[in-house]
């Protein structure tokens, strides 16, 4: 559905949702649509809850027409039902409540019109209504089914056909695991101080900044207070990593530094060692970059040069220099590893497999950079940087207090007395820190490329503590005139204004410091006031998830969320928002996997708290969409046990809609288990299948699906949980779900039997459940869903690789049959195949010259021999992707024949089967064999490459299923080797049905355009791909099924689609077409006066099709006319510029042709319904650009249609507000169609009909429906009878009326959508008869008077002629009526004859006007074969028989776009 019905605001704990209300019918329908239009809920409350659960489709719409109460008894007479219908007719349900839609759409086509039409007649009988039979426009069910908009075959598998992406459309998943992860073991506190002596080179100021590591020398002697110096900077180091081993040097010589760096190394062998410099008593570092330390006997200066620092150190390590002008170590560092590099080159060049030592996982940070002086400030410490990186938040506070302008009685030492821990978060000093975390982690995920970000502030606890706070340096320092430098080079960071929230942080605690120094001596009782820092920054990001989430950004307030995962006071509401973070898709998950949030969700499933179940689930079943790669995790501490309690049944969830969160653990569960035997070894003990089984039944469909695409995943490889699933009869609970509404259900239970076949040993009880298995699922073939179909030809094709042996005795024994069929097709003397008897009996002589034996059929009535049947339908399914699966296992089957001891008389059989089916050289073709087409087609959907290594395929032999796929294949009604194709039909064209008109008996191709339509395609399915066919295939196939369920889990669901989302370029254009729509309905209102009484003469148009039309339909808004030709082209028209816009192929098989056209979803983007003459429905998708149209869907809506010898049809009528396709022809029966479920079954009925008995045994060869509540049908039979259907009764009682005043054939009949909702139907004859349901006789009858009809005005009787009867009085044949198209609107219709006539009529029974068609020129003098009317405007299309040309025609003075006042001539 494109429009939401309703918007609900419901509050979940303090948070705005917007939930999603929709018609009860769509509650059930989208699965894994990225659209997630229908789903039964927001998804936003799976994350506490609040939602409604889906109705059942059995009941979810109420009745509005006919036989409210009861049903029609079948002896009642013609006049007691129609007082029924009149009496019930004012007494439909209503549906109360239902919410009114965003968008209201403009009454089209699909509801009653409050207009006044024109003065009904005396002769009407009943209420003085608007509308015919006594429909009640002002029906509250009625409008709000007009009121919405109704999508159909736009759901997600309609767009994908069931498969995944491929890998290039889909987000590539970023390594976020730190595979290389380091650890920083041990490290060398180097203090070169020399307390009490000054460098040479430094000139030290008075006063002067003396502390150092928060201790002042002065006050205690030189080497106490290098002593508690040492200590204190060990101290601070602990803060950061107390699982690193510090080692103090205090003052080291030369030959302590090597031996101490060297041991350094060894015992951190791979690890990453630390190396902190302290050279405030040494001079600064040397031009070459050379460190200074002493001699033993602290006479001397020592230089260390880094080259041997290098050496002595080795890689990875982690170095600090806090000294003047500590810039050029690093760039002499750098300048020393380059030259090992180069050495390193040279040296592998000599010895590939010579040991080399690398540095390129150096890191370093320095003080200042070259040429630069440590600040002397007196009220900071000596030591800036080295406070910088070990105690952050006590340079922090002092820093803020010397930078504040405002008076302040604090001094610098005041805020060191901050009270609390910098462990305790609640505590003012550990909440800083917490507050300094999150600043600093968010400034540089902000400001640095992923990788360097992960590499420094993920890799390693000790690396990414001291670089937060080197961020600090930066921004504090470069006040002194000092520019901290780092390698790798970080950007600049001081002017983030993050850095402002920080101030604000810390002027908050300041304020409070006075208040709580005076508590913590007792004074006075205080309570600390938390910082409301990240109250404030998840409303942010609630803000941006609700308004900035439109481009794939990353948020700036990510890593803030990930720290507030640690307070339980903001958890909830932080997980919430992280659930709709990740819900935008799999860069939002990556995005989050990298920050480093998996270890706090894998951490949180440990926990007990119910509240967060709900949203832990929904976040991991985001985590497990985009990355499989957890199940380790997920094993190694349990944490599956915390899904697979939620999934079972006796678990009570804090959640309202509890089985949208039971199918995203049965997703989890599934996703765990899918290639990994320990999940499968743990869930099967855990009882997941019982589970599983239990939500089978439930409501939810999301749940049913996923229920058994897990219990298929246990199944997988694993014959002990195949066996558990026996005991419980798993097989036998799946099988309820064949007719499930929702077909991703049914087809995750086919891949779940398919995942259950498989036990090793075929012991009698396993063949036979598993027989019994392909015995029930036979009835699936004729599931309407391609992704149903798929999964069974997955199924099958694993039950044909387990069975090959009897397979390929069915396969051999088909091919003997089919060689009998094509010798013995009839037992008439006159069959064609009479005379080729005789020359084939050579080929079946043995060379002793007796006939071969064929001895007794030993897979007939076997379940082998009917999956086989099947599987050979299958493989000339419409859908080229169906035809694909199935003719690979045709491939394999016959490949495994050719190359066994079969092989040889398999061969023989083949090439016997080529020369039968060869034309017969002495065999005339009857009228209804097909003659061969003169112009060259396109190929079928699924053509077969000839190869030489494909046995019988490079034998050119096509599979046939004896008569059935013979019926198939050449089409029973007109085939070669049909079964009545022996039989001529009498010229007098009457048979045991009816009077056959005389172009059914004629050849489909009689009278056909030579003119070639080489170069049209058949449109495929958007991930079609063709197997290569000199491939031999493999079985089993692989299903993609999972992959493509997965996909649901990817896209947003908490978020409307982008069609619904305001200011969108998909909204803008749906709310221009709305508006356009509305402005065509309102211009083309008041026409109805003037379309009848005016004249139909005036020319709008006239194009060459090139190809005959047969049939024709307009677009009801959009300027295309739609045209089908007598083969299987398709062209669509610009019927205002006249121009072609786009031609493709039906690929109809040989002898079948387009029978009729229907534009569904005509409110936003249409799409093109056909039906054929084989019973196969096909929609099309982007049907006016050429290159681009594709194949939606396609299935057989009729599949026992009786053989005839004339060319049957099929006719079908599309209801646009039911969802309904009502499909008939020659057949006892109506099917009905539901295309939200794609089965065949009326959902709406309350006895669910899957077919409608016909009543008789005449073709049905038209049909027409009210549009508005699409309960009540008319059709119209071949024997000239018309009968009305009520869908709401029982199948015996649906049929409540019936006329036969028809003399002759049907024509055509059809009820109008809008106007008076008038019923018409004609015959062959020329009659044309109006009708009320509720009347036993027409409301009126326009037929022939004297042969000679009135020209613009009703004779004295009111009748008109519209054709001559068929027969006069001297038995010479008369003109008939061929066409009849009635306006939707306009109380006007149109009938063609066979003399080439186009009149128009009103429905008051006079002849408005008469014209003849312009043609082509190629053909002069044949019959109005085609006719159609512009649903809303004055334009009437038509074509003549035996020609290809489209005129159009329009009244008088209505312009070329035929009415509107000229609005839309622009």
């Amino acid at each position: 559905m494109a429009d939401r019905n309703s918007t609900t605001s419901n509050t979940l704990n303090g948070l705005q949702r917007s939930s999603t209300t929709l018609l009860p019918e769509q509650s059930y329908v989208t699965l894994n649509g990225h659209h997630a239009t229908a789903s039964s809920s927001s998804t936003e409350a799976t994350l506490r809850g609040d939602s409604r659960s889906p109705q059942d489709p059995a009941s979810i719409r109420p009745s509005t027409a006919i036989g409210e109460n009861s049903a029609y008894n079948s002896d009642d007479s013609d006049q007691e039902r129609g007082n029924q219908i009149a009496t019930r007719g004012k007494n439909r349900r209503r549906n109360r409540g239902r919410p009114q839609p965003d968008f209201n759409r403009a009454k089209s086509d699909v509801g009653p019109r409050n207009v006044d039409v024109y003065e009904v007649e005396e002769d009407f009988i009943g209420d003085e209504t608007w509308t015919r039979h006594g429909f009640d426009s002002s029906d509250e069910h009625l409008k709000s089914l007009t009121d919405t908009w109704w999508m159909y075959f736009t759901d997600v598998r309609h767009e994908t056909g069931g498969n995944p992406k491929p890998p290039e459309e889909t987000f590539p998943l970023q390594e976020w695991r730190m595979r290389d992860r380091l650890k920083t073991v041990s490290a060398a506190l180097a203090l070169c101080l020399n307390l009490g002596v000054d460098p040479p080179d430094v000139i030290r100021t008075s006063p002067s900044a003396r502390m150092e590591c928060w201790v002042d020398p002065t006050v205690m002697p030189p080497p106490k207070a290098l002593e508690n110096i040492g200590k204190n900077l060990q101290v601070q180091y602990e803060t950061l990593s107390l699982r690193t081993r510090y080692k103090q040097y205090l003052d080291p010589s030369i030959e302590e530094t090597k031996k101490f760096l060297t041991a350094l190394r060894r015992n951190a062998k791979d690890e990453r060692v630390l190396f902190h410099y302290n050279g405030h008593g040494v001079p600064k570092p040397t031009p070459s970059g050379e460190i200074w330390v002493f001699n033993k006997n602290y006479t001397q200066y020592i230089p260390i040069s880094l080259y041997d620092i290098q050496l002595w150190l080795g890689s990875p390590a982690l170095l600090v220099y806090d000294c003047s002008d500590a810039g050029n170590i690093i760039y002499n560092f750098n300048r020393f590893v380059e030259k090992r590099d180069a050495e390193n080159a040279e040296i592998r060049a000599r010895d590939p497999e010579a040991p080399i030592m690398t540095f390129d996982d150096c890191i370093q940070l320095a003080a200042c950079g070259r040429k630069e002086t440590l600040p002397t400030n007196p009220d900071l410490p000596a030591d800036l940087f080295t406070c910088c990186l070990t105690t952050p938040i006590e340079i922090a506070l002092r820093f803020f207090v010397l930078q504040n302008p405002l008076p302040s009685s604090l001094t610098v030492d005041d805020v060191l007395k901050l009270p609390g821990r910098l462990q305790e978060r609640r505590t003012p000093q550990g909440e800083l820190n917490w507050i300094f975390t999150a600043i600093t982690d968010t400034i540089a995920w902000n400001t640095l490329p992923r990788a360097l970000f992960k590499k420094l502030f993920r890799q390693d606890l000790m690396v990414a503590a001291l670089f937060r706070n080197f961020l600090l340096s930066q921004r504090i320092m470069r006040i002194h005139k000092c520019h901290p430098q780092s390698w790798p080079v970080l950007p600049e960071t001081h002017h983030h204004p993050l850095w402002e929230s920080w101030d604000l942080a810390l002027e908050m605690v300041c304020a409070q410091l006075p208040a709580l120094l005076d508590a913590e001596a007792g004074r006075r009782h205080y309570e600390y006031q938390h910082s409301t820092f990240f109250a404030e920054q998840l409303t942010a990001f609630e803000v941006y998830l609700a308004r900035g989430a439109v481009t794939q950004e990353p948020p700036d307030q990510l890593p803030i969320v990930l720290q507030v995962l640690l307070s339980q006071v903001h958890r909830l509401r932080a997980l919430i928002l992280l659930s709709k973070f990740l819900d935008l898709g799999p860069w939002a998950v990556n995005l989050a996997l990298s920050i480093g949030i998996f270890p706090y969700v894998l951490k949180l499933l440990q926990s007990a708290a119910s509240e967060l179940k709900p949203v832990m689930v929904f976040i991991w079943a985001r985590i497990l969409a985009v990355d499989q790669g957890c199940q380790e995790d997920l094993l190694k501490d349990n944490g599956y046990q915390y899904f697979i309690s939620i999934l079972s049944p006796g678990t009570g969830i804090p959640v309202g809609n509890a089985s949208e969160h039971r199918a995203m653990c049965a997703f989890i569960i599934t996703m765990f288990c899918r290639g990994y035997k320990q999940a499968q070894r743990v869930c099967l003990s855990a009882s997941v299948i019982k589970s599983c089984l239990m939500h089978l039944t439930d409501e939810h469909p999301l749940l049913r699906q996923w229920a058994s695409l897990c219990i298929a995943e246990l199944w997988v490889d694993y014959p002990d949980a195949k066996w558990d699933g026996i005991s419980m009869k798993a097989h036998e609970i799946l099988l309820q779900l064949r007719a499930d509404y929702v077909p991703e259900v049914r087809a995750a239970m086919l891949h779940a039997l398919d995942s259950f076949l498989g036990i090793v040993d075929i012991t009698d009880p396993v063949q036979e459940i598993e027989e019994g298995l392909a015995s029930a699922l036979l009835v699936m073939a004729n599931d309407g869903s391609s992704i149903v179909r798929k999964e069974l030809l997955v199924f099958f094709s694993t039950f044909v690789k387990r069975y090959e042996n009897k397979f390929m005795v069915v396969a051999y024994e088909q091919l003997i049959e089919e060689r009998e069929y094509l010798l013995n097709p009839l037992k008439t003397d006159d069959s064609p195949h009479k005379n080729r008897k005789i020359e084939t009996r050579a080929i079946l002589r043995q060379p002793d010259g007796r006939r071969p034996s064929l001895g007794p059929s030993v897979s007939r009535a076997t379940i082998f021999g009917s999956v086989w049947k099947e599987i050979l339908v299958l493989s000339v399914d419409p859908h080229p992707e169906i035809a694909n699966y199935g003719s690979s296992i045709v491939d394999y089957v016959y490949h495994a024949v050719m190359t066994s001891p079969l092989g040889t008389n398999c061969t023989q059989l083949m090439e016997d089967i080529r020369k039968l089916s060869a034309p017969s050289k002495t065999s005339k073709p009857t009228t209804v064999e097909p003659i061969r087409r003169e112009v060259t087609l396109p190929p079928s959907p699924s053509p077969k490459k000839e190869s030489a290594n494909e046995g019988y395929l490079s034998m050119g032999i096509k599979r046939t299923a004896s008569n059935l796929t013979s019926a198939l294949t050449t089409l029973a009604f007109g085939g070669v080797n049909g079964p009545d194709s022996g039989k001529r039909p009498q010229s007098s064209g009457v048979t045991r049905r009816g009077t056959v008109p005389q172009e059914w008996n004629r050849s489909s191709m009689e009278d056909r355009s030579t003119i070639s339509v080489d170069g049209t395609k058949a449109p495929m399915p958007r991930a079609f791909r063709l197997r290569d066919l000199d491939r031999i295939p493999k079985l089993p196939l692989r299903s993609t099924l999972v992959e493509w369920s997965i996909e649901y889990f990817r896209v947003p669901q908490m978020k409307q689609p982008e069609a619904e989302e305001p200011g969108s370029k998909d909204y803008n254009q749906r709310l221009w077409r709305r508006s356009r729509n509305e402005r065509i309905m309102s211009s083309t209102q008041p026409q109805k006066e003037q379309a009848g009484s005016s004249r139909w003469d005036s020319p709008a148009g006239f194009f060459n099709n090139i190809l005959q039309p047969s049939k024709m339909v307009f677009h009801q808004f959009e300027d295309h006319l739609i045209v089908a030709d007598d083969r299987s082209s398709i062209s669509i028209w610009d019927w205002y510029h006249h121009t072609l816009l786009n031609r493709f192929t039906n690929a109809n098989p040989t002898g079948s042709k387009i029978s009729d056209l229907r534009l569904i979803n005509e409110d936003d983007v249409a799409l093109l319904m056909t039906g054929s003459s084989d019973g196969v429905v096909k929609v099309y998708r982007n049907y006016e650009q050429e290159g681009r149209t594709e194949l939606v869907s396609a299935w057989r809506a009729l599949t026992d249609i009786e053989p005839r010898e004339y060319n049957a049809s099929l006719a079908f009528e599309w209801l646009q507000g039911r969802g309904r396709l009502l499909v008939a022809g020659d057949m006892r029966v109506i099917r009905v169609w539901n295309a939200l479920t794609e089965i065949c079954m009326a959902l709406t009925s309350p006895f669910r009909l899957k077919e409608i008995p016909a009543r008789t045994s005449s073709p049905i060869v038209s049909l027409t429906s009210e549009q508005a509540a699409g309960d009540i049908f008319a059709a119209g039979f071949l024997d000239g009878a018309v009968r009305i259907y009520d869908q709401r009764h029982p199948p015996r009682e649906t049929m409540v009326r019936v006329w036969k005043s028809h003399r002759s054939p049907v024509v055509n009949i059809h009820m109008q959508r809008g106007g008076q909702r008038e019923l018409i139907s004609a015959s062959r004859n020329g009659e044309v008869l109006l009708w009320d349901i509720r009347m036993a006789a027409p409301l009126k009858r326009i037929t022939a008077v004297g042969g000679k009809g009135s020209d613009g005005l009703a004779n004295a009787t009111g009748l008109v002629t519209a054709a001559a009867t068929i027969t006069g009085k001297s038995g010479r044949a008369r003109d008939e009526l061929e066409s009849l198209s009635v306006h939707e609107h306009d109380p006007v219709f149109a009938t063609g004859d066979t003399a080439g006539r186009l009149a128009v009529y009103n429905t008051h029974g006079v002849q408005l006007s008469s014209v003849a068609p312009v043609t082509g020129g190629a053909r002069r003098g044949g019959g109005v074969a085609v006719t159609a009317f512009h649903p809303h405007r004055m334009v009437l299309a038509a074509s003549v028989r035996g020609d290809g040309a489209v005129s159009l025609w329009t009244v008088e003075g209505a312009g070329r776009r035929g009415g509107g006042g000229g609005l839309w001539d622009v």
